[in-house]
């Protein structure tokens, strides 16, 4: 048996931006275009783009391989590729074994079945017997936890009952490669565990994983290596922790090619440990915050604001040199100073956005410089606390009240 579980091959798609023809006579051209133009797989039309460009790549069998990318890199269509529900426009996949996907919520389900009807509808979808089915339907119910709800049609159930019982149904086809897509978002937090642990499981079995998020903390933890497209095309390649940090370099070097007529700019941020820039932290651990403004005039009353946004891009701290106790801040015409402000990263497992702003402390909405995000790092916290923060919990004890 071959060590490549699955293989692509000079991958490329295109698609069309939207197709109008507001009278014949740009309906007949157009539609002989199509019929007698050759190697039209080649070429691009008006309005057309490649979502993929020349996409290769080998996963091997047991291995655990991420797909990262902003959105629009081209991660859903390469995923659709890879399960058949898509067709490349030039190249190809080859797969060796048998193939099980969870790409959307709900995929494969129908509202008005119940949830025991869709088990075995999605089931023979993915290719299992009806026998196969029976015997593990109380398996994939119990690990879904929705035994109370397995007989309500599914239109009644919410996004996150969807992606339990579609991750459940997926996981025990007992493939030799899943493919995940970042609907395991929409779970709770146990739920999410749970389905990492199972694919922990089935990777330690043999199995082979395709897994794509914007969690960059969950890719490292779970992928051995990672591919990172951009615009279609393949960035980079390797080990998941290498292919990350150029993957959030790149987006700050794009951002700090900016206009550079501005009176002040922040014109860079980094995250230390012991004076060494990173951008993987551990909960608890102490970063130095490094921010370097430039001048172009004689500036006061000046503060520099710090923040930082969860996941969600949600704000959950923000401090400022004038908060902790710096009077005005000055700039000369041509200086150049750095900042430095030390944070303790309390915070849970997960992504987070730094963002930075330079402001007139006279007039607040007055701002020189902002830049948002500056910085992305992530924290490699513990699989016992959930949330942003990490209060450090401890067990002491679990004991019975004494009777009065």
């Amino acid at each position: 048996m071959t060590e490549i579980a699955l293989e692509g091959v000079s991958v490329s798609k295109k698609f069309k931006k939207g197709e109008l023809y507001d009278s014949l006579r740009d309906l007949i051209p157009a539609l002989a275009g199509q019929i007698f133009r050759k190697d039209r797989a080649n070429m691009l039309e008006q309005r057309e783009f490649w979502a993929l460009d020349d996409v290769s790549f080998q996963v091997k069998r047991g291995e655990a391989f991420g797909i990262i990318g902003h959105n629009g890199a081209g991660k859903s269509t390469l995923l659709k590729i890879l399960c058949g529900i898509m067709k490349p426009t030039r190249g190809g996949i080859k797969v060796n074994g048998k193939l099980s996907a969870l790409i959307e919520v709900g995929a494969g389900f129908h509202p008005d079945l119940t949830g025991r009807e869709n088990i075995f509808l999605n089931g023979l979808i993915l290719g299992m017997t009806r026998q196969e089915i029976k015997q593990k339907f109380d398996e994939i119910v119990h690990f879904s936890g929705l035994e109370d709800f397995i007989d309500t049609p599914v239109k009644r159930y919410s996004s996150g009952m969807y992606a339990r019982l579609g991750f459940s149904v997926a996981a025990h086809v007992d493939p030799d490669i899943l493919l995940v897509d970042e609907v395991l978002s929409v779970g709770d937090w146990p739920f999410q565990r749970k389905c990492v642990q199972k694919m922990e499981g089935l990777i330690q079995k043999g199995a082979t994983v395709i897994f794509v998020s914007h969690n960059l903390s969950m890719v490292t933890k779970l992928c051995d290596r990672c591919l990172l497209l951009e615009r279609g095309n393949i960035a980079s390649e390797g080990i998941s922790n290498e292919v990350v940090r150029y993957y959030l370099q790149s987006g700050l070097e794009e951002k700090e090619k900016e206009d550079d007529t501005k009176d002040l700019r922040i014109v860079r941020t980094r995250l230390l440990r012991n004076g060494q820039e990173d951008i993987k932290f551990f909960a608890g651990e102490k970063v130095t915050v490094e921010v370097t403004l430039t001048s172009r005039k004689n500036l006061r009353d000046l503060a520099l604001i710090i923040f930082l946004s969860d996941g969600d891009y949600y704000r959950i701290f923000e401090t400022s040199t004038e908060m902790l106790g710096q009077g005005d801040l000055l700039m000369e015409e041509g200086e150049t100073k750095v900042v430095l402000i030390d944070l303790l990263m309390n915070l849970g497992m997960g992504t987070y956005y730094m963002g930075a702003v330079v402001v007139d402390k006279t007039e607040i909405r007055n701002q020189y410089d902002r830049k948002d995000p500056v910085a992305t790092f992530y924290i490699d916290g513990r699989d016992s606390v959930r949330g942003v923060v990490d209060l450090n919990p401890v067990l002491i004890d679990i004991r019975n009240e004494e009777q009065s």
